[in-house]
């Protein structure tokens, strides 16, 4: 009767100890979880001179095959991740050309398709496209992880807090040419010479999409500069006494990114630009105001070993 009642006593604690040793190895997890996040960000690694560096890797290059095994893991992971978005991107993919389309008279019916295969090979772009930018924190995260461990403790933090930043500047670069740039440079396009345009679909989002994608670049250069501060590369002096040839350059990337060669659309692009240069150097003061003048920066290292 004993090991009866034993064997149903054993029985009936099995959901307790599944449950009490689930509940044991989600809380060690979480555990080791927080200490290798700890230790992460508060492990310093040891500075070490940027020609030492470069002498110890030409001396035993076999010490690079652990940093290029890791870089395979982290493009492994990156590639695993787009391909999951770009299949859930193939759910709303419709709603994601219509939505592209609304800038243009008459929206996705208006345009003609000559070809039998293009319309699938437009779909499979903007898929594609779409997965790329639902992948982009994860994208920004990987690469993070493969280069902080190189970096200071403070440099770690900067760069894990600008992938959220660096996802705005660019979903505000794509908002921009949306919404204001787009609906005068259709009009532009459809009304030049009284001819009339019947646009194609593969034409029309690829367009669209590289407009979105090099000028959603373009808002990041202020993220860009303000790293690049930090670490003494630039200096906010340096870039305020170059403001005349950055116009110039900016002039010039516009006119090749602005799709249309009136001034109208090409001011359009570059007015935003060089605020942002502005707002740039208003980030490299920033980056640049609490650090010791005295202190030895990468870019001072840089020059030392460059340039004497």
């Amino acid at each position: 009767m004993r090991k009866w009642l034993r064997a149903v006593w054993r029985v009936l604690r099995i959901p307790y100890r599944l449950i009490r040793w689930l509940v044991r190895t989600i809380a060690g997890g979480i555990r080791n979880a927080i200490r290798e996040i700890y230790e992460f960000f508060t492990y310093e690694e040891e500075d070490t001179p940027l020609g030492d560096a470069v002498a110890s890797a030409v001396a035993n290059p076999m010490g690079l095959l652990d940093h290029l095994v890791a870089l395979r893991r982290h493009i492994m992971r990156a590639a695993f991740v787009m391909i999951i978005t770009t299949i859930i991107s193939f759910t709303f993919v419709g709603q994601t050309m219509d939505f592209l389309a609304k800038p243009l008279p008459g929206g996705i019916e208006s345009m003609r398709s000559i070809e039998m295969t293009e319309s699938v090979g437009t779909v499979m772009w903007v898929a594609l496209l779409l997965g790329f930018a639902m992948a982009f924190p994860y994208l920004a995260l990987e690469l993070w992880m493969f280069v902080a461990p190189g970096l200071s403790r403070r440099m770690r933090a900067w760069g894990l807090l600008s992938i959220p930043i660096a996802m705005i500047f660019l979903l505000g670069g794509m908002a921009f040419v949306y919404f204001l740039m787009l609906p005068v440079t259709l009009k532009f396009l459809k009304s030049f010479m009284d001819i009339q345009t019947t646009p194609r679909p593969s034409s029309y989002f690829r367009f669209v999409t590289s407009l979105m994608f090099y000028i959603g670049l373009a808002f990041e250069f202020p993220l860009v500069i303000y790293l690049l501060a930090k670490i003494g590369l630039v200096r906010a002096r340096m870039l305020a006494s170059q403001w005349r040839l950055a116009v110039v350059i900016i002039a010039i990337v516009a006119a090749v990114i602005t799709p249309t060669v009136d001034p109208i659309n090409m001011s359009i692009v570059m007015a935003p630009m060089i605020a942002l240069y502005f707002l740039g150097i208003i980030l490299a003061y920033i980056a640049r105001r609490d650090r010791d003048p005295k202190e030895e920066t990468l870019g001072d290292r840089l020059k030392k070993r460059f340039l004497g």
